[in-house]
């Protein structure tokens, strides 16, 4: 081995082995023990020099001296007299409690527990350091009711058996339900303990047994928190806290408390109706919210104060499943005929009435089973045996407003109130329902035949008009031809009177400037022959004379031929007559303008009455005729 490990070995064993002579020589010769900061001693004596030497009957630990293991420890430090010879001490560390975990203490001496107890009280015994002030103090042996708290504790392990466990926590939304293995007996009759104050949330027990507290289940509930609760001495099971959703109440049913007055009146008879923290159905319910129910000591039915859908369907339920126990109504019809029919009944309780119904029926679930599904069941079976199958699908609106009335007085009795009652699928025998269908087809078809027929009578009456429409296009051209015939021959007839009067007129115009004429000759001589007068007086008088005889002649002659005109227009009017004469003029000016006044095809009827549309029939017929006709064959003329 190395020398430098040997010296290192050396210095560090030396001092160490010095020390345990040293108290080993202290301890045989002196009596001297050093107890360490960190342990406790627990002594055992191996004999008594003197005195009293044997336990009493049943001990275990002495606690005047006597031999065997002593109930006083020795703390850290130096004593003396503890000669090894005598004594045996040994070193135990401390009991430690750590944060959140709770101390358990079974002594394992002291007085018997009394009949019927399960744990022991509590002594003064500075949290179980004392050992012999516990059982100096009347500590009894067995479990304990006290409990060490988080902390380092100088426990006896010859006495005080300690187990470590968990605190007890409650989470928010959650309620512990207590019950105790310590206390008084319940009373007859009761299945919980009564609340008693004064024991810290079941965290003293040896308060809750001195004030009076009962064994077994506990009305008291513990909310959320952290706890140090002794679980030899109560037990603590977590349940949610109740909570009352929005549109319901909890009706709270009791079973502790005293019995309280019924509420109810004398005319409610189906159970009695309590004020709150009595035995039996609380006339407040809890309105929505969340509350720290006992539910083995209460029962809280929810009962909705909206408007509920209850459905008499197989396929279909509500969320709140209080219908999913029902089914479509079958019923028969006066004709024999069994169908089924969907229902759904619209139903509303109260605040006020919702603690009656509880009382009157336990839950809403009885409610349904027991009265509605009865009732509204019969009703339509009933209601179908006065009715044939057509009838009743014909008067549906009328006997779903009979069974809203007649099912709304009903429930009015059971404290419900009936919104409506409303009648969904009816499903008749599948052979009536061939029959309905067929008639109803040929009803349709019977419909739609006369919808035909009297489409054609419009068509026809359509082709009809379009004809004569057709038609009336021939006999407008044919009376705007007449029309203008008329108007030429008329023009014809005022231009020869025009032209007559023109001649008239132009004769006069003739005469008249024959005359002008003549006048201005017989001036223009005169002065030409009184300028000449004096050159020739006999050839002016000779030519006067010549012209003034010349101009009476040619006036004479245009008077004349005038006269002659007029005469032979006067005599040809006395002899033709005026319309005869005018026609005439009428007929020239005609000839003139070479105008076609007569058609080249005339037709008539046989009985020689004018007809226009017989005429124009007869005309469209001749052009029909005109198309087919061959070439070179002359045209037909119909009269």
């Amino acid at each position: 081995m190395d020398a430098n490990v040997i010296k290192v070995l050396l210095f560090i064993g030396i001092p160490i082995i010095i020390a345990i002579c040293y108290r080993v020589v202290l301890r045989i010769f002196f009596g001297v023990v050093i107890v360490p900061e960190d342990r406790i001693g627990l002594v055992t004596k191996k004999f008594v020099l003197m005195g009293k030497q044997e336990l009493p009957e049943g001990r275990i630990i002495a606690v005047d001296g006597e031999a065997g293991f002593q109930a006083q420890t020795l703390a850290p430090g130096v004593y003396f007299g503890k000669w090894a010879w005598q004594y045996t001490v040994i070193f135990e560390p401390f009991t430690v409690i750590p944060t959140g975990k709770v101390g358990l203490v079974m002594a394992k001496d002291g007085t018997e527990l009394p009949l019927g107890a399960i744990l022991a009280r509590k002594v003064a015994c500075d949290a179980f350091q004392d050992a012999e002030a516990f059982l100096k103090n009347g500590g009894q042996k067995g479990r304990q009711t006290t409990m060490m708290t988080p902390g380092s504790y100088r426990v006896n392990t010859f006495l005080f058996n300690v187990e470590i466990t968990d605190m007890v926590n409650i989470p928010d939304n959650a309620v512990g339900i207590v019950t105790t293995m310590e206390g008084q007996a319940l009373e007859n009759g009761s299945i919980a303990g009564k609340i008693v104050a004064g024991h810290n949330n079941f965290q003293d027990a040896d308060s809750f047994v001195l004030n009076g507290g009962y064994k077994g289940l506990q009305e008291q509930v513990v909310l959320a928190g952290s706890y140090f609760f002794n679980p030899w001495f109560a037990k603590v099971e977590m349940v949610k806290m109740t909570e009352i959703p929005i549109g319901h109440v909890g009706v709270v049913i009791s079973y502790v408390g005293s019995d309280g007055e019924d509420l109810s009146g004398i005319e409610f008879k189906h159970g009695n109706i309590v004020a709150k923290g009595h035995k039996g159905v609380w006339a407040e319910p809890f309105g929505p919210g969340k509350y720290p129910v006992n539910p083995y000591i209460m029962k809280v039915e929810y009962v909705p104060t909206t408007n509920l859908v209850l459905n008499w369907a197989s396929a279909r339920s509500e969320a709140h499943q209080l219908d999913k126990n029902l089914s479509t109504i079958t019923v028969r019809s006066r004709d024999g005929f069994t169908f089924n029919l969907d229902v759904a009944q619209i139903i509303h309780i109260p605040t006020t009435e919702a603690p009656k119904v509880i009382a009157r029926f336990g839950n809403m679930s009885n409610l349904v089973t027991q009265v509605l599904e009865p009732t509204i069941g019969n009703y339509f079976r009933n209601s179908a045996q006065d009715a044939e199958v057509i009838d009743f699908l014909k008067s549906r609106k009328e006997r779903q407003e009979s069974a809203k009335m007649h099912i709304g007085r009903v429930l009015e009795e059971y404290n419900v109130h009936g919104v409506d009652t409303l009648i969904g699928d009816i499903v008749p025998p599948d052979s009536l329902m061939k029959t309905l269908i067929d008639r109803k087809i040929a009803e349709e078809q019977k419909v739609t035949y006369d919808t035909q027929m009297r489409a054609q009578e419009t068509r026809q009456a359509l082709e009809k008009e379009t004809a004569i429409a057709e038609i009336q296009k021939e006999i407008v051209k044919a009376d705007q031809g007449v029309l203008i015939a008329e108007r030429i021959a008329d023009a014809s007839v005022k231009k020869a009177t025009g032209d007559a009067n023109s001649v008239r007129l132009q004769a006069n115009a003739d005469a008249d400037r024959m005359k002008l004429l003549a006048s201005g000759e017989a001036e223009k001589v005169r002065l030409l022959a009184k300028a000449e007068a004096e050159r020739t007086e006999l050839i002016a008088r000779a030519d006067a004379e010549k012209i003034s005889v010349t101009g009476r002649a040619e006036a004479e002659k245009i008077l004349a031929i005038g006269q002659s005109h007029a005469e032979s227009y006067k005599l040809a009017v006395e002899a033709m007559g005026g319309d005869n004469f005018t026609q005439l003029k009428v007929m020239e000016a005609i000839a003139e303008q070479k105008v076609k006044i007569m058609p080249d095809v005339l037709i008539s009827g046989g009985d020689g009455n004018a007809n226009p549309v017989n005429g124009l029939l007869g005309l469209k017929l001749l052009e029909e005729l005109g198309n087919k006709k061959q070439p070179g064959k002359p045209e037909a003329t119909a009269e």
